[in-house]
């Protein structure tokens, strides 16, 4: 079992020879999508509200039409479902974002966890591990959630 979770992460997120080219930056896409797919279940309660958010911040972030969010949304949440830990996604998140990327991470982490109405314990638990493992400052943190808090507030039926 540990082999087969082993060659799966090796397969979608290891690095590939080409470096730097568009499999570095399919990795960068996915490692990202299932950070926000495990805020998405970290409740362990998923919102339609919040499954609409995660597609719009990943269509917003990478410049994704609708159907290439969903797939990459749907394929998150498998690759969030079989991880065993954060690391092998905050790890290539870490090294393949600059800092100001990082804080929209964060705050885009936040507003998947205030879609739904509400922030749960065990989403803001693992948004401050999340930010800690990406090397996030305190003070970027907090502003990211106060901007998504602030876009909580102004959602339509909030």
């Amino acid at each position: 079992m540990l082999r087969a979770i082993r060659r799966f992460f090796e397969e979608r997120l290891a690095p590939s020879p080409e470096g730097e080219g568009k499999g570095q930056e399919e990795r960068l896409r996915l490692a990202t999508a299932a950070l926000l797919a495990e805020a998405l279940h970290a409740d362990h309660h998923v919102e339609r509200t919040e499954l609409e958010e995660m597609r719009r911040l990943l269509e917003g972030f990478f410049g994704l039409g609708r159907e290439e969010a969903e797939r990459l949304l749907d394929l998150a949440r498998q690759e969030a479902e079989a991880s065993v830990s954060l690391f092998q996604f905050t790890r290539l998140v870490d090294r393949g974002f600059d800092p100001a990327a990082k804080e929209r991470i964060v705050e885009m982490l936040w507003r998947v966890a205030y879609a739904d109405g509400h922030k749960h314990r065990y989403e803001e638990h693992l948004i401050r591990k999340v930010a800690e493992l990406l090397h996030v400052p305190h003070g970027a943190f907090v502003r990211a959630r106060h901007r998504a808090e602030e876009a909580a507030r102004r959602r339509p039926g909030a």
